[in-house]
């Protein structure tokens, strides 16, 4: 998963590029681009990792990243030979200027410049409504007028969504410190905590496949990510179990094992960390948003 700069090209004609995947998985290295990125998500669930924070992602949600934001999606427990088609999403990606300098600094634009500026440090929208994903599925190719008229009223749909509905993915950009030779350690790194957080994972570990000493490597991950080390296997593990929280009916006890924590004391207190609530509070809260917000499906052509 190496760091890679995406340039957007777009056709001579056009201001912005609308992509469309259809795969077995998310294939896409950890990378950014210059400019910026709408993502429906219409198939698919795993981890996404923007910035120095990871979170679940599934079907239905929509994501936007700014400049230079690194991120990745990774889909969950996948056998290597799968042929079916686990990941689809469409993707709308268009620079800051795209309709011009000094566009969106007009009045009636203003809730969408602020947040593109808002999307630097990424965007989930949990529970958009129906209406929104619904536009990705609107834009056709050759219809340049009509696809842009698309494209501010989505921009404009996602401007108006409540805050409890916009989750900020990332920190500080600034504070987030990737470079090119960065690029095969973190690799190495997210891979290894991906793959083995429901079981064991250790600092040691990690620093052996960075090829640093264990010191070395601690100080190196906290300057990079701006967390330490084990914040981030937390991280990883409490959002899996925020997965299989409202997912399962698993009780709390298995969820903590299950995530690869050892003691279930621990895991309640840094889930009240990272979400504010305890592990049945959260539960209970997602039910009942969930049982009142209708899901999101794709219409049949």
């Amino acid at each position: 998963m190496k760091v890679a700069y995406r340039h957007i090209s777009t056709p001579e004609d056009a201001s912005f590029v609308v992509k469309e995947y259809c795969q077995p998985r998310f294939t896409n290295t950890f990378h950014f681009h210059h400019g910026h990125e709408l993502i429906l998500i219409v198939k698919g669930a795993g981890k996404l990792y923007a910035g120095n924070k990871v979170v679940n992602f599934s079907g239905g949600e929509i994501y936007m990243f700014g400049p230079g934001l690194v991120h990745c999606f990774c889909n969950d427990n996948l056998p290597a030979d799968t042929e079916e088609e686990a990941a689809h999403a469409i993707i709308v990606q268009f620079t800051e200027d795209f309709l011009g300098k000094d566009f969106f600094d007009k009045l009636e634009l203003r809730k969408i410049k602020e947040l593109m500026q808002l999307s630097e440090r990424g965007i989930k929208f949990r529970q958009p409504p129906a209406v929104l994903p619904g536009m990705f599925f609107q834009f056709q190719a050759n219809q340049q007028m009509k696809n842009l008229l698309i494209l501010l009223q989505l921009l404009d749909g996602l401007s108006q969504q409540n805050s409890e509905n916009v989750l900020l993915l990332a920190d500080d950009p600034r504070k987030i410190h990737y470079k090119d030779v960065d690029s095969k350690k973190l690799e190495s790194i997210f891979k290894y905590v991906l793959e083995n957080y429901h079981t064991h994972v250790d600092s040691k570990s990690a620093a052996s496949l960075a090829c640093m000493n264990e010191a070395a490597f601690c100080r190196y991950f906290k300057r990079r990510t701006s967390k330490t080390f084990s914040q981030f296997v937390n991280e990883t593990r409490i959002s899996h179990a925020t997965k299989l929280l409202i997912g399962t009916d698993h009780g709390v006890s298995e969820i903590c094992y299950a995530c690869g924590f050892d003691n279930l004391s621990y895991f309640n207190r840094q889930f009240k960390i990272y979400q504010g609530k305890s592990p049945r509070e959260y539960r209970k809260a997602l039910e009942e948003s969930n049982a009142s917000t209708p899901s999101f499906r794709p219409t049949d052509d």
